[in-house]
């Protein structure tokens, strides 16, 4: 790469670097986020320095994808018991943030059920990335449902609500 170069390849991934005072800046601003969501939430993400963005470890705390359009519905179906719900609004996808995960990824019937509807459950080990305020003054990431304290509905709770909300869609 030529040192004139504006930016550098980390992997296959070009990286626009910001500013110093940029990169501070967020960084900082997500490690302020980051510890609201320990303290208030029993989120326990970690901040990747490099990026800004809160990773949050699936185990602890589960997660289901879904495109937005289901996602309205099952939060519908679930009520005032919905839980924390990430937009990924270029996506157009919804992230339920769930009770511990389980081992329902290895049922093939419901993988099969959720992959229908291009809709998944997140694997145990694996990141999702929390919404920072970076990401929340771009519109990359945001709330569409807030945490409220530590409540999370069951993972069973949000998979049994896709699957009715997908059987009454076919009806």
């Amino acid at each position: 790469m030529s040192t004139t170069d504006s930016h550098e390849v980390i992997g296959q991934t070009r990286v626009h670097p910001m500013s110093p005072g940029q990169d501070f800046a967020t960084v900082q601003e997500a490690i302020t986020r980051c510890r609201s969501y320990r303290k208030d939430h029993g989120l326990y993400g970690v901040v990747d320095p490099g990026l800004g963005r809160i990773m949050l470890e699936i185990g602890a705390v589960g997660a289901v994808v879904m495109p937005a359009v289901l996602g309205e519905h099952v939060r519908d179906h679930l009520g005032a018991r919905n839980g924390p719900i990430i937009a990924h609004p270029r996506s157009g996808r919804w992230t339920f943030l769930t009770g511990p995960t389980d081992n329902s990824y290895l049922d093939m019937a419901l993988f099969s059920d959720l992959f229908r509807v291009c809709a998944s459950v997140a694997l145990p080990g694996s990141n999702i990335v929390l919404p920072s305020p970076a990401d929340e003054h771009s519109g990359y990431r945001t709330w569409i449902a807030a945490p409220e304290r530590d409540f999370r509905p069951e993972l069973a709770e949000v998979v049994a609500a896709t699957r009715a909300c997908t059987a009454l869609r076919r009806q």
